[in-house]
């Protein structure tokens, strides 16, 4: 009987990394751009801070030369909690400190649903909203590529996700290594097959009305995921621009990296457990592809759970004396299983080529199987933990201008 457990969760596991092997194909290749327009959309640009007065100024500065009319767009800083001088830089430098103190709901999904319910009462009226964190830099014609995407249609946009220190460490290099696959070979084939893309957290757009209309009401760890379900259940896809850049800062230590990664988890756990059921049978009975396919996306951290816990076991088993109890696709199936494994593992070099990504970001293939790894335990915690809903932030130092990335890349 549990042989037999084994072997079908084996089986439909493969099936469900399968499906999204092919999706990686669609990929290899770009559309050309929609039609572009002139500047006429206007935006509210949301920073979402929590202590952060060593980077936020950088952000601030880059922000203010865009290449897009200034008077088309505002800056707000939502101070969460702030006990630096996070506010001060902000009005020094001539945005709106938006300052928040709420020590009993804490997170930037709070956040943005205080500062949303604070944008309405204003006396000017944005045609849409776009949110970044606070350490993050943004490349200068993104409003345009978010201008042509709203007059084209779109009412919630995901901007190209992207490292400004990926070689700072392993661990921040396997971030970029995950990034650069994740953008080309999971969002792109999205949007070439007219899918639902998923929000990152962070360079977001959101059509103004629609947000009226729904409201924020994403407040789980991970809030972006969760207004992605919440988009897609309403039958509004949110789309990728591939040309619009955001830079992230990664967390340079791997005991960093693994609080954030478990919050990220325990999050995921709580949206799967809410929406995949619901979205799934939704887009069955509707026959929306786009509805099943991010149920699927939404089960990928139970995928993950089991998955790695199919595996121990089947390792142990065929490490222990005597003949295996347990069958495995392995046994069954070497030759499939070898290639299907090569090519896995084979789709993060081919998105590192796609991408161009620097040479030396190659070497790094070399620890990322380790970075890989690390997601089972931190799964396998975060499935126990899916319940503790407090927010952990990710301290942020690299002062690093939009300038000085562009010197590096051409260099």
């Amino acid at each position: 009987m549990l042989d037999s457990i084994l072997l079908g969760l084996q089986i439909v596991l493969a099936m469900i990394g399968a499906y999204q092997l092919v999706l990686t194909f669609f990929g290899w290749y770009r559309r050309k751009n929609q039609i572009d327009h002139a500047p006429q959309k206007t935006f509210a640009v949301l920073v979402a801070a929590h202590n952060e007065e060593q980077v936020v100024g950088a952000l601030i500065e880059n922000l203010k030369n865009l290449d897009y009319p200034k008077e088309l767009y505002d800056i707000f800083v939502i101070c969460d909690n702030c006990t630096d001088n996070t506010a001060q830089i902000a009005r020094d430098m001539g945005v709106h400190a938006c300052e928040r103190n709420n020590p009993k709901l804490r997170g930037k999904g709070y956040a943005i649903e205080w500062m949303l319910k604070e944008l309405w009462k204003m006396p000017r009226e944005y045609d849409a909203v776009v949110m970044f964190d606070a350490d993050n830099l943004v490349s200068t014609d993104y409003l345009t590529h978010m201008n042509n995407d709203l007059c084209n249609g779109s009412k919630v946009i995901q901007a190209y996700l992207d490292t400004k220190n990926p070689h700072d460490s392993w661990i921040t290099a396997a971030y970029a290594v995950t990034y650069w696959y994740c953008n080309r070979l999971w969002q792109l084939p999205r949007t070439n097959l007219g899918l639902a893309n998923y929000l990152g957290g962070t360079g977001m757009c959101f059509e103004s009305n629609l947000l009226k209309e729904i409201g924020w009401g994403a407040t789980s760890l991970v809030e972006d995921l969760e207004f992605t379900m919440r988009c897609v259940m309403r039958g509004v896809n949110p789309t990728f621009n591939y040309y619009a850049r955001v830079y992230d800062e990664k967390p340079l230590t791997f005991k960093a990296s693994a609080r954030q990664r478990l919050r990220w988890m325990q999050g995921h756990f709580n949206v799967a457990r809410r929406y995949f059921f619901p979205l799934l049978w939704k887009g069955i009975k509707e026959g929306s592809w786009a509805k099943i396919d991010t149920a699927v996306y939404a089960l990928n951290v139970y995928n993950l759970f089991i998955g790695s816990i199919v595996t121990v076991v089947l390792w142990i088993d065929m490490t222990l004396p005597g003949v295996p109890n347990f069958s495995s696709l392995f046994q069954i199936a070497p030759s499939f299983f070898a290639i299907f494994s090569v090519l896995t593992y084979a789709q993060f070099v081919i998105a590192l080529i796609l991408e161009k990504a620097p040479w030396k970001s190659y070497k790094y293939l070399i620890t990322f199987p380790l970075f890989l790894l690390s997601w089972w335990p931190i799964t396998f915690y975060a499935f126990f933990t899916q319940n503790n809903k407090q927010w952990s932030h990710t301290e942020h130092t690299r002062v690093i201008r939009l300038e000085d990335m562009q010197s590096k890349q051409a260099s």
